[in-house]
């Protein structure tokens, strides 16, 4: 097992800027037998369920195989983080005398520190979008629980200051972070062969000594071999737009092929006079245990209304679709009740319920609304359920329609009803459902 672990690392979700597959990122950290591989896009999270799962397919396989090597995953986000409040958008993106963001990277510790990370990575399109998606650090302070927080790059809280030579604004900065996150934070130190990168190794270590702050070595990732840094200047040429020939894509933008994932070995030769940095790694892997439920199915929540006896979703969806049946057949059948009976045994022992209460409701809504709804499709025309619910206007007992098409127990997965509303008019239903739910 390797001694080290690589937490600063971007994938092809970090788009037009990086180019691994999480895949390829997943497989260079196995391939070093790393403990732990952290997944820290520029600004957003889109990778993280697709790294979740091939780590867990990595690690069966490896326990399929009688081996003990497993790797963690470590869910993290290389924030953009504004230079005052995120709502102010007056500096421009060439406005060096007042940078709009500086970089600051964050990993979960904890599923707290996920759903954090969730709402940072939300917040900063929704709100703080200016060139890039920004926070800032009210938003920080809010969301901190579960965190933990390192400065990043050259592009970083402290690094950036500390090129400049501005030293007592990194200090300042460094001490905000550390009343923020406490023992969980930690000053980035990087070689890619530049010489801020040697203003950096000289500072940021006794910034850290003055103020009790713990070192951590990290590489930029940006490609997985150093041959790919052509290969990667190319997709900068794209994102940038900038009309590069084949004259000049080999100039690299990044003006180093440093950008790649680095052995263990190779980091802590780079970083032999730093081994503290080295071992930092390895302490922030241990601190971030972090597991997704990929199999528990979380449906919104559905009220039963005041006026109604019902206990539970499962009396309340009865009494509804016994009201429906009474509507539509008028005598309810010895076959009709056993019919329905078994359809919602089904339902109930799948744990579907509130599923079809919400999807009543907001078909309900939509008629309601003036929203034309087509008479259904699909496997659920094969529901009487459904039809006394008016989900669908398909008669299955008239029809012969089979129920176990849509719904059934030897198999489980969740209800697919298909629904048609007038495109004029859907948004209303859209509205209606991200109000309610």
């Amino acid at each position: 097992m390797s001694n080290f672990v690589h937490l600063h690392n971007h994938t092809h979700y970090s788009i037009l800027d990086a180019l691994p597959t999480v895949k390829e990122l997943v497989s260079a950290a196995v391939e070093d037998r790393q403990p732990a591989i952290a997944l820290t896009d520029h600004g957003v999270m889109y990778g993280s369920l697709e790294f979740y799962k091939e780590i867990q397919n990595v690690n069966s396989d490896f326990k399929d195989n009688g081996s003990d090597y497993r790797i963690k995953p470590i869910f993290g986000l290389e924030a953009y983080i504004a230079n005052g409040s995120r709502f102010d958008k007056t500096s421009g993106k060439a406005d060096t005398k007042k940078k709009n963001y500086y970089h600051v990277l964050l990993l979960a510790k904890n599923l707290k520190g996920y759903h954090n990370l969730m709402k940072l990575s939300s917040l900063a399109h929704l709100e703080g979008f200016y060139y890039r998606p920004r926070i800032d650090k009210e938003l920080l302070e809010q969301y901190s629980e579960g965190l933990i927080c390192t400065s990043a790059c050259m592009g970083g809280v402290i690094s950036s200051h500390l090129v400049r030579g501005d030293f007592e604004t990194a200090r300042q900065e460094a001490l905000f972070y550390k009343n923020l996150f406490g023992e969980d934070f930690y000053i980035e130190i990087q070689w890619h062969n530049y010489d801020e990168d040697k203003i950096v190794l000289r500072e940021a270590p006794k910034l850290a000594k003055e103020l009790g702050i713990k070192i951590v070595a990290t590489n930029d990732i940006h490609y997985i071999k150093k041959e790919h840094a052509v290969a990667h200047n190319v997709l900068l040429s794209i994102r940038d737009a900038s009309g590069t020939t084949e004259t000049t894509y080999k100039d690299l933008r990044y003006k180093t092929p440093e950008f790649y994932f680095k052995t263990s070995q190779e980091m802590a030769k780079i970083f032999k006079d730093y081994p503290e940095a080295i071992a930092s790694t390895l302490e922030i892997a241990d601190k971030c245990n972090c597991e997704l439920d990929l199999k528990t199915l979380y449906m919104p929540g559905f009220s039963i209304p005041e006026d109604s006896t019902a206990n539970d979703l499962d009396e309340y969806l009865h009494e509804l679709v016994f009201e429906g049946l009474e509507k539509k057949y008028g005598e309810i059948t010895k076959p009709l009740k056993e019919r329905a009976e078994f359809e919602l045994g089904v339902i109930r022992n799948m744990k579907f319920p509130g599923y079809f209460l919400i999807v009543w409701d907001f078909i309900r809504a939509a008629k309601e609304r003036d929203v034309r709804v087509g008479p259904g499709r699909g496997s659920a025309a094969g529901s009487i359920v459904a039809y006394a619910l008016d989900i669908t206007n398909v008669d299955p007992i008239k029809y012969d329609l089979l129920f176990e098409r849509f719904l059934n127990p030897e198999r489980i997965s969740m209800p697919d009803i298909d629904i048609d509303f007038a495109d004029d008019k859907r948004y209303r239903v859209i509205e209606y459902v991200k109000e309610k739910y």
